[in-house]
């Protein structure tokens, strides 16, 4: 019985995280979001094709993929051990939109949907990679960067916050998936042509 809920958790939690929010807004506006900017699904790219109101949209809805499935889970059942629980249901929330089966299995880069999932398990970790994603963008203005950032700061407040080495290597895991998602913008931010946030586009 405890195995069955725990796949059913990780199904349900891979399908909610599956939907491709920022997809499904570009295409409702007759736009493939994948053939605009960067290509990507998520909220940055939706910003560059859409404007700032869709993307923040999408933004939350999201986080809130993310947030759902690892806080109703130890909810639904507390008879069960709470840590575990929401690993399973983080992990396969965030891969559902990572790697989406309705779009051949390439989604998004999942800093929303992590943050999300993050707030509902590890707040006050997920607190403090925020405000490193603040100070880095406040700084440069690139939304790739302070995520990469936010990614490695995670895993180092959660070892300070908790002292717990299981969560650790988890958030660091974490934050090293959604570093490999940001692979592209990396060779970007190396070669100069990242986009900034504010700045003026060339011709």
């Amino acid at each position: 019985m405890t195995a069955a809920i725990f796949i059913g958790c990780a199904v349900v939690s891979y399908l909610l995280g599956s939907i491709p929010t920022g997809f499904l807004w570009g295409k409702a506006r007759g736009i493939d979001i994948r053939k605009v900017g960067s290509g990507n699904i998520g909220a940055t790219n939706v910003m560059r094709a859409l404007g700032k109101g869709p993307a923040i949209i999408v933004l939350l809805i999201d986080a809130a993929k993310g947030f759902l499935p690892v806080f109703l889970a130890p909810r639904l059942f507390p008879e069960l051990d709470r840590n575990p629980l929401q690993i399973v249901c983080c992990v396969a929330v965030i891969a559902g939109h990572n790697w989406t089966c309705w779009l051949r299995f390439r989604g998004g880069k999942g800093v929303a949907t992590s943050a999300g999932a993050m707030l509902a398990f590890l707040p006050v970790p997920l607190l403090c990679a925020l405000g490193a994603w603040l100070v880095v963008f406040a700084i440069g203005r690139y939304v790739s960067l302070a995520s990469i950032c936010a990614a490695i700061a995670l895993p180092i407040a959660t070892w300070f916050i908790t002292e717990n080495q299981i969560l650790t290597i988890f958030t660091g895991l974490v934050g090293f998936v959604a570093i490999l998602k940001h692979k592209t913008n990396i060779q970007r931010l190396l070669a100069g042509t990242e986009n900034r946030v504010g700045a003026k586009k060339t011709a």
